[in-house]
């Protein structure tokens, strides 16, 4: 956090209206963005960050000045969007910007772009399957590049719980994308073995 950032929050602390909306404006991406993954909607995205930015208002006065403001915050959408999956309980998320080791992009193609969209919508799936606590980890861990020790502040969890969820989360991710593969390759094989009509 840049000096600058910091006076803001300090005079918001105090009650400065126009100092919070600087910090608003300065965070707004990020927060965006989180709620964006988790809840898979655009417009329910910016309700969440709307929501989660008047609950930080509404904390300021407790907010610990020790923790970083970011993780303080983004936890507070990350709990805001839980509670809304856990309602609605149809848990999505959106990979519109999916990690690139997924398709490398060294020339880009239209089979490329095509295996590309359709890995992009798988993993999307896998992923909305999970718990949202589940999520939420991953999200921080490998979007925001939060620490397990910044993650179990955001999520209210201890450090070894973390870990443990994060454990669990690729490991389970990465048994049903190797059977998601197996399941896309078996129409293929089926294809090369059947008999040509003419």
């Amino acid at each position: 956090m840049s000096t600058i950032d910091l006076e803001w929050l300090e005079r918001a602390r105090q009650g400065d209206d126009d100092a919070f909306a600087l910090l608003v404006e300065t965070y707004q991406k990020p927060v965006y963005n989180l709620c964006y993954r988790m809840l898979g909607d655009g417009q329910e995205a910016e309700d969440a960050a709307q929501e989660s930015f008047w609950r930080a208002y509404q904390a300021l006065q407790r907010y610990d000045p020790e923790r970083s403001f970011i993780t303080w915050l983004l936890s507070i959408a990350a709990h805001y969007c839980i509670d809304q999956q856990r309602r609605r309980r149809i848990p999505t998320f959106s990979m519109d910007d999916i990690m690139e080791e997924l398709v490398p992009d060294n020339a880009p193609s239209p089979e490329k772009e095509t295996a590309r969209s359709e890995e992009q919508r798988m993993l999307q799936g896998l992923i909305a399957e999970m718990k949202p606590q589940d999520r939420a980890a991953l999200i921080l861990r490998y979007w925001y590049d939060f620490s397990e020790q910044e993650i179990s502040q955001a999520l209210s969890l201890s450090v070894s719980a973390v870990k443990s969820r994060l454990h669990r989360a690729r490991l389970q991710l990465a048994e049903k994308w190797q059977n998601a593969q197996m399941e896309l390759s078996i129409p293929d094989e089926r294809n090369k073995h059947a008999t040509p009509a003419f």
